[in-house]
């Protein structure tokens, strides 16, 4: 390995840190990704309002969500992978804060990975050009997640483009998708929407059509308010809210309903899935609408609640109670109309 301008350390979740023996610990629910983050001293040259990352945050430089993520000697790190027993990992995440050198490091990173493990990597940052998503595909990156995190044109403006003092433009985080789905094919490009921004059930709905439609999977989050932020006081969703979605999203991305198959009030709350009561209720008895969505292999725990809950993406298998509290949350054993 060249180790010249290669990056010194490198950030993990701890999570994975205690799954690859960098840290000891007690987990609830072992990551079966490997999460990194790209290290630099200071914070994100974006701006976005729910990150503890963004530049004007007074948030810990540590955090990510609600997920600490100390900083290794990427050596380390790298040593840890590569020894990992076969099957321990189902991938690797490297995700990118945004920084004039950032394409340099998530490359070389993603190279050295893929010369020690034979494990698939995500990568997880900022709007590239083609030239650059095809260099990651040589180096093996099989999958690239570039995040809308907004579901409409003006609350992207307010939450991580021009009102938030952010460098993001919707029209261009757009065309980034639609490009990253000619470099990597339809079903390998993800982006990240969150839920409770602002946005009313139909445009959050409507946006997950368009991504599916483009060949993007949509990876449904919770908005998670953390000190520091811009967006600290903005409450999280109801979880009646999120559920709704959560079966919204399943059915969509499954194919087995659209978008303009579903009926909506006036005010935009979501009445009708579009297929019969009887699919949707066998669809949420599975589960498996309320898993965590992301690349295959990511179960990303705790992302966006705390340990003792309510969970709002399950890290793994619903248990059979949690299904029948699900079913009342959104109110469809009895009601064709949930509210």
């Amino acid at each position: 390995m060249n180790k010249e301008n290669f990056p010194e350390k490198i950030r993990v979740s701890i999570g994975s840190a205690i799954v690859l023996g960098l840290m000891s610990g007690k987990l609830d629910a072992e990551p079966t990704t490997v999460y990194l983050l790209t290290y630099q001293p200071g914070k994100c040259h974006a701006n976005c309002g729910f990150c503890p990352q963004a530049r004007t945050s007074r948030g810990r430089a540590d955090l990510l969500s609600r997920v600490s993520w100390p900083a290794f000697p990427i050596e380390r790190v790298l040593d840890r992978i590569e020894q990992a027993k076969e099957g321990t990992i189902k991938r690797i995440c490297i995700q990118a804060l945004n920084y004039p050198t950032v394409f340099k490091d998530i490359l070389i990173v993603a190279r050295e990975i893929k010369s020690r493990a034979r494990v698939p990597i995500s990568i997880s940052c900022q709007p590239l050009n083609q030239k650059q998503m095809k260099r990651l595909a040589e180096v093996g990156v099989d999958r690239v997640s570039i995040a809308l995190d907004a579901a409409t044109k003006g609350l992207f403006d307010t939450v991580k483009g021009a009102l938030a003092g952010g460098p993001y433009v919707w029209k261009e985080q757009r065309m980034a998708l639609k490009e990253a789905v000619q470099t990597f094919g339809e079903g390998s490009v993800t982006t990240h929407l969150i839920a409770g921004l602002g946005e009313n059930e139909r445009e959050i709905i409507q946006t997950i059509q368009w991504c599916v439609d483009i060949g993007v999977y949509p990876s449904l989050f919770a908005f998670t308010p953390m000190p520091g932020t811009a967006l600290e006081k903005h409450p999280q969703p109801p979880l009646n809210y999120y559920r709704k979605l959560q079966v919204a999203h399943f059915l969509i991305t499954k194919g087995k309903t659209r978008c303009e198959n579903m009926r909506f009030s006036e005010d935009g709350r979501l009445i009708d899935f579009g297929v019969p009561k009887e699919v949707v209720q066998r669809v949420i008895r599975t589960g498996r609408p309320f898993l965590t969505s992301g690349c295959p292999g990511c179960n990303r725990p705790y992302y966006n609640e705390r340990p003792g809950g309510p969970l709002y993406n399950y890290p793994r298998q619903p248990l059979r109670e949690e299904i029948v509290e699900i079913g009342k949350e959104i109110r469809i054993w009895t009601t064709r109309r949930w509210e």
